[in-house]
């Protein structure tokens, strides 16, 4: 299971750039394994991540901006999707990961089904 964020690179916009840069920076640093997606330079990549936004998940006007998150092709979320599975800590359920023993959302978890 590859998890697929779907970026800009030379997008224009800073709040984009802060997003993604959240994203990726916190799949690295708990070592979660990933594939960073460029819509900019990849026709094909935006294309295929315009196309599997669920209908219910994109912008009322415009197409869906980056980043967007991907387990495989099943569609995870976007940023705010994201972000709200971080304060939860519901990472790795929100990402359709199982959570590693000792982290806070493993605990959560054990402490649910206790």
């Amino acid at each position: 299971m590859v998890i697929r964020v779907y970026i800009a690179s030379s997008s224009g916009s800073t709040a984009i750039k802060k997003k993604q840069q959240d994203v990726l920076g916190f799949l690295e640093a708990n070592k979660i394994g990933f594939e960073e997606k460029d819509i900019a330079a990849n026709e094909e990549n935006r294309k295929w991540m315009r196309e599997n936004v669920p209908e219910n998940s994109r912008p009322a006007t415009g197409y869906p901006l980056p980043p967007q998150i991907f387990n495989e092709s099943q569609y995870r979320g976007d940023y705010d999707a994201f972000f709200e599975a971080r304060e939860n800590n519901a990472v790795y359920a929100f990402l359709g990961l199982k959570a590693p023993p000792g982290s806070k959302e493993a605990e959560a978890q054990a402490k649910q089904q206790a």
